[in-house]
């Protein structure tokens, strides 16, 4: 049985979030969620989650998982929101506690973080089989990015979060703490094995030069023959040159550091201080 899939995409932040449903059970994960975030105004808004909430309703599915491939830092996750509207698991991959660890000392967020996963429902581990209705899923660690990251294969259908870009985009930046051209190079390779007809569905895309239209999905096939980085015209080598030296060149994304101490807590916002009101930190001179 082949899942359906009905993607969203978020202009603001260039992220695609994904249903993907069982057509005999109704049942159905939600994976990448976005919490609009006015970062001037300090403000949020559910407008981007509300509309995975309508479509999930006006199809009668039932929610099982609520996944993120990782912890994200150019958006904020509506995860907790999407929990509380929707039911389901909210999931990350088990080496979410190596990110909580480094990024719980970046924004010294206190003995109040517990950084063992436990703000989210389950952790998956590598290979891990799961389902949604009556497809299965495989979780697969792919590394490099972060140390954290996760790729779901549902059916015949892989997201792969930000391990893989469209063929003509490439790949991610590996300059986060944690993240390692090398692990990157291999964690694609392990994803090179799946068939050339496994569908690939991106979490970002930012039309890469000489593409007019954002574009969300490939094959794995197409990946291991054309992508720009790490097709089969690049060895490992190359790769690990190019990606050290691009992402040298980079700016930190716009929304890393409210992103990252948001997303880091399963999508819940840091404990109100004592007037009541909720603050996001900015540390300075950290990450240059």
């Amino acid at each position: 049985m082949l899942p359906l899939i009905k993607t969203f995409f978020d202009e603001p932040t260039f992220t695609y979030s994904h249903v993907v449903s069982c057509p005999e059970t109704k049942a159905c994960a939600i994976i990448d969620s976005v919490l609009d975030f006015n970062y001037a105004a300090g403000t949020t808004d559910t407008a981007s989650a509300d509309s995975i909430i309508a479509y999930i309703e006006s199809e009668g599915l039932k929610t099982e998982w609520i996944i993120e491939t990782h912890v994200h830092a150019d958006h904020i996750s509506a995860a907790p929101y999407l929990k509380d509207k929707l039911g389901g698991q909210l999931s990350i991959g088990e080496h979410i506690t190596v990110v909580q660890n480094v990024f719980g000392k970046a924004f010294n967020a206190g003995t109040e973080f517990e950084r063992d996963g436990s703000q989210f429902d389950h952790l998956f581990k590598d290979e891990e089989l799961f389902t949604v209705g009556k497809i299965q899923g495989r979780a697969m660690h792919t590394p490099g990015h972060t140390p954290a990251c996760m790729s779901y294969l549902i059916g015949n259908a892989l997201f792969v979060g930000d391990t893989l870009f469209m063929p003509d985009f490439g790949t991610a930046r590996c300059d986060f703490p944690g993240g390692d051209a090398a692990t990157l190079y291999a964690s694609i390779q392990k994803l090179f094995t799946l068939p050339d007809d496994t569908r690939v569905l991106m979490c970002h895309d930012y039309k890469a030069p000489g593409r007019d239209v954002y574009a969300y999905e490939t094959t794995i096939g197409e990946e291991r023959k054309h992508n720009i980085h790490v097709g089969e015209a690049h060895d490992e080598a190359d790769f690990i040159n190019m990606r050290e030296t691009r992402d040298a060149t980079l700016d930190m994304p716009r929304l890393i550091l409210p992103s990252v101490q948001v997303n880091m807590r399963a999508g819940h916002m840091p404990p109100a201080e004592d007037n009541g009101q909720v603050y996001l930190k900015v540390p300075v001179n950290l990450f240059k």
